[in-house]
């Protein structure tokens, strides 16, 4: 607030008798004087008591401020309920002083006072009202009473001022009402540097970065001077558009400005370096910050975590302890959300009790993040018995833990806690239902699911894209694809990321014809053009279905929308036409982006040589793509491994897998990897080493691995193992059908009816039955 204004216009509001008497106005002087730095202005308070001149508004006005200005907001209040009388610079004091001190709701209930007894509001008390009006909590009931503001500025005429107008278009701007912040900076009659940098600020938080950009062109036009704000804002926007070379002129902008020794451009500079995958440029940046404070830490700390690089994570953190930084609980939970991503339950530990000891304990930022590493780390009771132990929660707090169940499909647990939510008063956010509908997804719990529906459209945000998002992908979970056209008809427009989520739910729940069908729907309601990610969900819903003829059509809207090199959308073109059946097709595909030298394109091909038994195109293209120097994944040695198993080729499927755990790769073998070795064996009989990899493997077995076994058995008539085959997948898997099947057939192989007949009759009994089998044909 205008402290300088108010002082002025307190002399002219004075009942002092003779207002130039040098006491009062040495208070005053000594009063408005004050900064934080100085001694608090208790020590004048009491020279006013001592002088009598408690009941003079000239001074206690000033004192009114001078509290305002050192954050004690409580002795201000006092000193204000105890004045005789009040003028309007007192009530613009206090309304001023309680936003500033973080009390938006204390200024709305004091300016509404203020008119209520009579006083017009000025510039500055509407301003500091529609700052309050800021605030997203009750964001509906602040949005009413910002109107309310701006019809009062309307009527009083101060509108157009520019210290209102740029309260009032970051009020709407934060609200998300851009079009109306617009209309608002319009009618600012004189447009200082204050107001072009709430626009730029109100474009940048609702996500309009190309907007923001325009708006620095402007200033830049306009002749203004750039400040601190417009820097951290244009390149906040350079990272919303993904504008990076206007952003690198920013920097060369800042340089030349001299706002290198300014840590919060500098801060903002590295942030976008890092976004944008430049850590060489991020770190010399960073270098060149002369005074680093712990945003400046905590960026680069938050830089190498995205890319979930501990190690540099960990010598930041330490070297930023041994040059004097002070990490706060934003550090201390970017880290432990590290910990939690790589599920590093050791580390996660340690930061935690370096969190303890730096007396961050009780910051529930730290503790949400403490439940999100125990949980990833799989400690569920742990993270259970912390949350339990907490005496402060937020709505967070309670969705990490649900999110917790949800990782492990604790599905009752999940709802359990999300009616004591519920019950403890506490309101359930989009994040909240989305991750309930996620655990009972895992679970394929629809009775629980329709109670959370019904929840959700109590409350009224079942529109919002997030949430209806969430239960479009838990109803196709649950096969329940009216339902979910239902919702996506209540929603209305989506974007882009809705439907590409959308469209991959049904996909992963082996809804292919509703795919296509969804993506028709997609290219009728939305304007967008389809991205990548949609268009290879669609063409592996083509190859899961063998729709030739949709796929070409698919691949003619991939090439006119210009995604044809894009390695997502090739690999998956290549898949389709091999699935299909036209290799052909799928080896010009290929051709076509191969030199891209992507290794999951590679890996796609080799597969759809395989999956045709052209052994010798797959082996020649391992070849190729060692001399590319291209490194290959765990995918690769599956394909090759895999075509060896169907040619019966077992030493050089042995020899392919040496490979992958010698010194030139020194990969760790996969699930998959250990699958198509235990095939290869089982395919060629060597049953009892097929066995022994099982045995031996890294991972707890699974069904699939003993599915790969038993077929060996039935092929190769090893009854003693099929059956120890068989028993190991109905214990983890009660429901297969072909586990029941493959045992009788192992049974009657060896000629052994009854016990064929037995193991039929216990399926039946246990009412599991064989899925048909079908063939079908595009026409």
């Amino acid at each position: 607030m205008r402290a300088s204004a108010l002082f002025l216009h307190a002399r002219g509001c004075s009942t002092l008798t003779n207002p130039r008497s040098p006491a009062p106005l040495a208070l005053a002087h000594a009063l408005s004087m004050a900064s934080p730095s100085s001694r608090s202005p208790s020590h004048l308070h009491a020279q006013v008591l001592k002088l009598g001149m408690s009941g003079d508004i000239f001074t206690t006005n000033h004192l009114l401020i001078s509290y305002s200005k050192f954050g004690l907001l409580g002795r201000a209040l006092l000193v204000f309920d105890e004045m005789p009388h009040r003028n309007l610079v007192s009530w613009t004091a206090m309304v001023s002083g309680s936003v500033r001190s973080g009390a938006p709701e204390l200024g709305i209930k004091l300016f509404v006072s203020m008119i209520r007894d009579g006083f017009c509001p000025n510039e500055f008390a509407l301003a500091s009202s529609l700052r309050a009006a800021c605030d997203q909590s009750m964001a509906h009931v602040k949005l009413q009473f910002g109107l309310s503001l701006h019809g009062v500025a309307v009527k009083v005429g101060v509108d157009a001022d520019p210290f209102v107008g740029s309260s009032l278009l970051l009020m709407y701007a934060k609200h998300g009402h851009v079009a109306a912040a617009e209309l608002a900076f319009a009618e600012i009659r004189r447009k200082d540097l204050t107001c072009w940098n709430a626009m730029l600020d109100g474009y940048v938080s609702n996500g309009f970065g190309s907007d923001a950009l325009m708006v620095a062109s402007l200033m830049h036009q306009c002749g203004l001077t750039a400040d601190m704000f417009t820097y951290v804002s244009a390149v906040k926007a350079c990272l919303i558009a993904g504008e990076l070379d206007f952003g690198r002129q920013l920097h060369g902008s800042a340089i030349h400005n001299m706002f290198e020794s300014d840590t919060s451009v500098m801060n903002a500079l590295v942030d976008m370096y890092f976004r944008a995958g430049l850590m060489g440029i991020a770190m010399d940046v960073f270098g060149r910050i002369r005074h680093k404070d712990t945003i400046s830490w905590n960026t680069v700390i938050s830089g190498f975590a995205h890319d979930e690089d501990e190690r540099a994570v960990v010598g930041c953190f330490a070297e930023m302890t041994q040059s004097g930084g002070k990490p706060n609980e934003v550090t201390f939970s970017t880290m432990l959300r590290l910990a939690g991503a790589k599920e590093n339950a050791s580390l996660g530990l340690q930061i935690f009790g370096l969190a303890y000891c730096h007396g961050y304990s009780e910051s529930v930022l730290v503790a949400n993040a403490v439940i999100n590493m125990l949980s990833r780390c799989g400690l569920l009771y742990c993270a259970h018995g912390f949350f339990s132990n907490l005496s402060f929660r937020n709505t967070v707090t309670w969705n990490e833990m649900i999110a917790g169940y949800g990782l492990y499909s604790c599905s009752e647990d999940a709802m359990r806690l999300f009616r004591n939510m519920v019950c403890f008063g506490e309101r359930p956010d989009e994040f909240t239902y989305s991750a309930v509908l996620s655990a009972l997804q895992e679970a394929h719990e629809p009775k629980n699911h329709e109670q959370v529906h019904a929840s959700i459209l109590k409350q009224g945000i079942a529109s919002q894209q997030f949430v209806s998002t969430s239960l479009i992908k838990a109803k196709a979970a649950f096969g329940s694809v009216q339902s979910a056209l239902k919702v996506i008809e209540d929603t209305g427009k989506m974007d882009l990321v809705s439907w590409g989520v959308i469209v991959s739910s049904f996909l992963n729940n082996n809804l292919n014809d509703d795919v296509i069908f969804l993506f028709d729907l997609f290219r009728s309601d939305c304007m967008n053009k389809p991205d990548e990610f949609i268009l290879a969900t669609v063409l592996n819903a083509c190859a899961n279905a063998a729709l030739i003829r949709k796929c070409r059509c698919i691949h003619s809207l991939v090439i006119r929308t210009g995604h044809s090199k894009h390695f997502c959308v090739a690999s998956a073109l290549v898949d389709a036409y091999a699935k299909c059946g036209d290799i052909a097709t799928a080896k010009s595909a290929f051709a076509a982006v191969s030199s891209s030298g992507d290794a999951i394109l590679y890996n796609t091909m080799l597969t759809a040589y395989a999956n045709h038994g052209l052994i010798d195109k797959a082996l020649s293209l391992y070849q190729h793509m060692t001399q590319a120097q291209l490194v290959p994944t765990p995918a690769t040695f599956v394909a090759i491994v895999s075509a060896c198993s169907h040619f019966g080729l077992i030493e050089q499927g042995k020899f392919v897998f040496s490979l992958m755990l010698s010194g030139d790769q020194g990969m760790n073998p996969t699930r998959a990897n250990f699958a198509t070795l235990v095939d290869l064996l089982a395919r060629k009989g060597l049953l009892r080493e097929a066995k022994g990899v099982i045995e031996v493997i890294p991972f707890q077995p699974w069904p699939a691995v003993w599915r790969s076994l038993l077929n060996g058995c039935r092929i190769h008539g090893n009854k003693e193992l099929g059956v120890l085959a068989a028993q190991q997948i109905l214990r983890m898997a009660p429901s297969n059908d072909g586990a029941y099947v493959s045992l009788s057939n192992v049974f009657a192989e060896d000629g052994e009816w009854h016990y064929a007949e037995e193991a039929r009759r216990i399926m039946a009994e246990n009412q599991v039955r064989k899925v048909q089998g079908y063939s079908r044909i595009e026409i």
